[in-house]
């Protein structure tokens, strides 16, 4: 009979990547990063088992999206207060916050629980092309998505 492998917290190793957003879409960046924190690239996925890797995203300026996304798409958030609903478009959050527009995205695409939550402690993302970690020796991640 064979036996299903189910991943042990123990067991994992995590290793890091490293990605350059430089022309790269926003949604097909997002869903490749989405899919190495969770870590269904690997043969030993276990879906209630953080097993994936840390991802560091760099130039994320520099990414983009198509159509017309950097008018038309809206982030909203709420104060806390009686009519507190704010609206910020993409072109505005691109130039004062270009980390946030990745962050957002590949957080709405992890579980909404606290799984998804420390899933997203490993994401890394900067504006430049420098970060902190090359102490973690990353290792360049290929995705599929398309570049300019």
């Amino acid at each position: 009979m064979q036996r299903t492998l189910m991943t042990r917290r123990e067991d994992v190793v995590p290793r890091w990547h490293i990605v350059d957003a430089d022309g790269m879409v926003l949604g097909r960046l997002a869903t490749e990063v989405a899919a190495v924190l969770r870590g269904k690239h690997l043969p030993t996925y276990t879906p209630s088992i953080d097993n994936g890797d840390y991802v560091i995203v760099i130039n994320a300026e520099k990414v983009r999206v198509t159509g017309n996304k950097y008018e038309d798409k809206i982030y909203y958030h709420h104060t806390g207060y009686p009519g507190g609903i704010r609206e910020t478009s993409l072109r505005h959050m691109q130039e004062r916050h270009p980390e946030r527009v990745i962050e957002k995205a590949v957080r709405g695409m992890l579980p909404k629980n606290r799984l998804g939550r420390d899933l997203f402690r490993k994401l890394k993302v900067y504006s430049g092309p420098h970060h902190p970690h090359e102490a973690q020796q990353p290792t360049e991640l290929k995705l599929g998505g398309t570049k300019s």
